[in-house]
């Protein structure tokens, strides 16, 4: 599967299983100048931004290797612009998660983790 379909792929994944638990989508894929966020969804009062990684195999690592801290520390500048950018919205709380999709062959895994830095 090419790359971009796989991530495309994982994401449908990442978001079913995420609105299966409770929150509920605002976002996919918001993009600026500066990089992109993959899903914003509310979990209760706290508005959650999610970086989403999928891996076909196990040869390129676990999906969660991939978030360095060069990521994490881009995704903590991406929030203040996504919120200039849908001034009408507020949230009690703000959170920055991560979730891995595992692909293989037709089966495929969803970890995700909570509060990540």
């Amino acid at each position: 599967m090419e790359r971009r379909t796989l991530g495309g792929y994982g994401e449908d994944h990442a978001v079913e299983w995420l609105t299966d638990h409770g929150y509920r989508l605002v976002e996919r894929n918001w993009r600026c100048a500066r990089g992109e966020i993959d899903v914003v969804a509310w979990h209760g009062p706290t508005l959650v931004f999610i970086e989403v990684k999928t891996r076909a195999g196990v040869s390129t690592g676990h999906p969660f290797e991939a978030i360095t801290p060069a990521k994490t520390a881009r995704l903590r500048q991406l929030v203040p612009m996504w919120f200039a950018a849908h001034p009408g919205v507020h949230a009690a709380a703000i959170r920055l998660d991560a979730v891995a999709v595992h692909v293989d062959g037709d089966r495929v895994g969803v970890e995700h983790l909570e509060g990540i830095l």
